[in-house]
């Protein structure tokens, strides 16, 4: 196991991270960089995009929050991490984020029954969230 996967794990552990994604478009690099197949980049101008699954009580701090960003700042190398908390995000945004790459999870068994969850309640949605953004493109609906 490699230095960054150690030190994403003890992060993860010291906030109460049960399960951590990264999504969006630097998805691939920060997970081949996890997994020690690409080197470490130089200074990037877009964001990294994290999702996480915090335990019971974890993360309720916005200083803890802050702390967590800047640990994943500095551990990934990063200008910037925008942080997403999985029980506090949009159903469309979960399910976007756990479709992401998984870098950590502490038990296998929990995070996939949340992540059925969360791709579960987007797929739910879908019908109503496709009839809004018609009603939008007519002109009928407010964004």
């Amino acid at each position: 196991m490699n230095d960054l996967r150690t030190n994403l794990g003890q992060l993860c552990r010291q906030f109460g991270v049960t399960s951590l994604y990264v999504f969006g478009s630097r998805a691939r690099e920060v997970a081949g960089l996890i997994s020690g197949l690409v080197p470490v980049p130089g200074p990037h101008a877009s964001d990294i995009d994290i999702a996480v699954q915090p335990g019971k009580g974890a993360l309720e701090a916005a200083t803890a929050r802050v702390r967590l960003i800047q640990g994943l700042e500095e551990l990934l190398g990063a200008r910037r991490v925008d942080l997403v908390i999985l029980t506090e995000a949009s159903a469309f945004l979960a399910a976007d984020a756990v479709r992401g790459e998984l870098l950590y999870c502490d038990d296998e068994d929990r995070q996939a029954r949340e992540e059925l969850y969360y791709l579960g309640r987007a797929a739910d949605l879908a019908p109503y969230q496709k009839q809004r953004l018609e009603g939008i493109l007519r002109g009928e609906l407010r964004r």
